[in-house]
This record gives structure tokens, sequence and C-alpha cells, in this order.
């Protein structure tokens, strides 16, 4: 069999995978791309809400609130949702999330992230240039809308830190949310318009784009099983294919949240977890129109007008990463869907199922391994690895090729870990 060399592989061709591919090309660095499908972003960067969030400065923390936590406890909560039968095996992550959440500490990975964060939309629209699939991207932002007043002066609290960190938007209230999106209906108490984030219209086909400039710019993609990676005595790093065995002096891994199932078996145990998700998408109802992503807040769900239709997207489900769907949060949201906007008929067979790929710090692992000559870490980013893909794929080919990185990489090292 055919034996195929390169200076490095990345294990992953999600949104995470292809953008540290590309850095690392733009380097220098003759590269080979794995994945265990024959296209990219087939598994989470597929299923998302299509938000590039340069505006979400603060990330996904455990509630604080005791009302929201027992709503949560009693899985009365349409954000969230966690499987009973499944509790015992993330109990403990869920315990290191909610101390990792006190307000200092989620502060301090805020700031952390946010020079990522703020860079992701320039990151994105360069690459998108480069790679012609700039008409994928609507620079409309996306609404947050909610129901209850006291939601609504928690958010708009909310938005006031946040502004003290150049994030910018627009209160809504009732009649402007009508103006901005004439075919919503329902009785809101007001909304906040964020209006620097991008939007993508394909997020899955926004991923392939970018694994087809990676190929025209001579990289090799390669269908290959990650479990197969193994250390040579020489230290190279090499996986399995079907036509041969692979190889390269680095390898990093971008495996979204299957990446256990690499740094498990190099003997690294780091506090991973996946909230899993899932989407469908509908026809809209005649000549009704969506033009941005709008986010129930109070009922946990977010329409965003994709290409292939509506897509219905619902918050947060804990369970086992790859245990039977239970689409609960789908089903419930779909009554409220067609009452806030025109939906007709459901375009997919099924719902889609998806996870992403956690830490409880809600920051992702981006660096070197410390007990691995040339294995490097670029995994974990939550709710936000569509939006950081490019950005923390540039950090990382810095720190491979020993430019200055362009933000403080420590926050994210494995070491924080212990």
């Amino acid at each position: 069999m055919a034996e195929f060399k390169a200076d490095v592989l990345v294990l992953g061709a999600g949104m995470v995978g292809v953008g540290a591919a590309l850095h690392l090309q733009q380097r220098g660095r003759d590269v080979i791309l794995v994945d265990r499908h024959e296209l990219a972003g087939e598994e989470t960067s597929f299923g998302n809400a299509g938000m590039i969030e340069c505006a979400s400065v603060f990330p996904y923390m455990f509630p604080r609130d005791f009302g929201q936590i027992l709503r949560s406890a009693l899985n009365r909560a349409p954000q969230v949702r966690y499987s009973l039968a499944d509790l015992p095996s993330f109990l403990p992550w869920l315990v290191r999330y909610y101390l990792a959440s006190a307000p200092d500490r989620a502060l301090r990975g805020a700031l952390a992230v946010m020079p990522l964060i703020r860079r992701s939309l320039v990151e994105h629209e360069t690459l998108m240039a480069e790679a012609g699939a700039l008409e994928l991207l609507r620079r409309c932002g996306w609404i947050k809308m909610y129901r209850e007043d006291a939601t609504l002066a928690n958010a708009l609290r909310d938005f006031e830190r946040a502004k003290q960190y150049g994030v910018q938007g627009e209160i809504l209230d009732s009649k402007a949310i009508v103006q901005r999106e004439p075919h919503l209906s329902g009785e809101f108490a007001g909304a906040i318009h964020f209006t620097e984030p991008g939007f993508v219209l394909d997020p899955g086909g926004l991923a392939k784009a970018y694994a087809e400039l990676f190929h025209r710019k001579g990289g090799r993609f390669m269908v290959a099983d990650a479990q197969t990676l193994e250390q040579e005595p020489g230290g190279r790093w090499q996986v399995a294919t079907p036509v041969g065995k692979v190889s390269a002096r680095e390898v990093v891994v971008a495996l979204g949240p299957w990446s256990d199932l690499a740094f498990g078996r190099l003997g690294y145990s780091i506090p991973f977890n996946v909230k899993r998700g899932y989407h469908l998408h509908l026809a809209p109802r005649g000549n009704a129109v969506l033009h941005r992503p709008v986010l129930d807040a109070d009922n946990g769900y977010v329409l965003a007008p994709m290409n292939r239709g509506i897509r219905l997207a619902t918050g947060v489900e804990f369970a086992r990463r790859d245990a039977p769907p239970t689409p609960v949060q789908l089903e419930r949201a779909l009554p409220l869907a067609h009452q806030l906007f025109p939906l007709g008929e459901a375009i997919d067979a099924k719902p889609w199922k998806g996870a992403r790929p956690c830490l409880p710090d809600m920051l992702p692992v981006i660096g070197k391994a410390p007990r691995h000559a040339g294995l490097w870490f670029d995994f974990g980013h939550h709710h936000h690895g569509l939006t950081l893909g490019p950005a923390t794929g540039r950090l990382l080919a810095e720190m491979m090729t020993g430019e200055t990185p362009f933000a403080d990489p420590a926050p994210f090292a494995v070491e924080r870990f212990g």
C-alpha cells in the first residue's frame, strides 16, 4: 500500500480543522486534512444557527439564578434539557462547569477569548473572499427577543455590560421588532438587535468552500479513522487510511466532540463533555421572509433563514454524545415557532442531531500537548465552532510556526486543568 507524508496532519475537517489547515498552509506547511467523511463540514459545523458571533464576548456559562437552576433541574427550562439516565456520566462535569461559571472566573475567561471573538468575522471574510464564498455571508446581525419584562430587564443589564467591551446593538420595542421582521407575530416585551455579527446561509457549505480552497492551494484531503492515530518510534505521527499510511512530523487534534477518542488514547485526562442540539428545516409559507436569525429567548429556540429553508434550532441537551436522539426540545418548540413565523412543511425527513464540544470553563483547548512532541490540540469551541474556527486556526498556526501570536494563548493551554 502507498505511504503519504506531510509536515502536518490535521484530524477533523469541520470549521475548526479546516481553519487550522488553511492557516498552516498559508505559512508554508504541507498539510493533509483527515476526516472520516469524504466531505468537510458534515458534522457539528453543519448544524448551528449560522451566526459568526463577533458580539458574543461573554461565553455561555452555567446560570447563577436560583429559579433558572431549579427549572433546569426539574427539566422544565426550554433552553436546557438533560437525560436522567445519562446524568451520572456528566454530573461531575456539570459541577466543574458550575464552579467555572463563578462571576470572577467567567469574566477572566471572557477577557481571554475576547481578542478571538472580536477578530472572528474579519478572519472569516478574508477566507470567504479567497474561497469565492462571500455570497454565503449576510452582514445583518441577529435579534434576541424576550416575552417577559423580567427577562428583558436582565438582558438589558447584560447588554449595557457588553457595550463596555465594544459590543454594538439596538434596543427594540414590539413595534420595532415587526419593522425589522414584518412576518413575525407574537407578544414581546422587547428585543436586542445585535448588529455586528455575520450570518452564514449554509454553514456546512462554507466549511466545504474552505476545504475546496485548501485543495486548490495544494492541500490533500484523505478519509481515515482518527482513532488509528499513533506515534512512530522516530517521533512521526501516523493514521491508517484505506489506501495506505499517512504520516507527518506534527498532528493537530481538531475532532470537535470526538476529540476525546484521540487524546484519551494518548493518556490525557481532560474534563471534556458535549452539549447536544437539534435542528429541522421548514419551508416558509407563501411569500413570508425572514431576514436574519431570531432567538425566542424565553422559549429557547432560534429561527434562521438558511438556503435550505428556515432552520429551527434548539438549545442544549445534556446526554451522552452517541445516545439515541431525543428531540423533545424540538418537538416543544415546533408549535411555538409556527405561531412566531409562517412555517410550512418540514423539508428534512428527520431532525438533525449534533454535539458541541465543551470544556467546563467554556474556553477551547489550543496549543501544544505537554507530553508528546509534535502533538497539538485545537478543540472544545462549545457554541462558537463556526465563529472561532478561522481565528483559532490562525492562533494555532502562529504558535506552531514560531510567529508572535495575535492573542495570548496561555488561557487556552491544556495545562490549566492540572
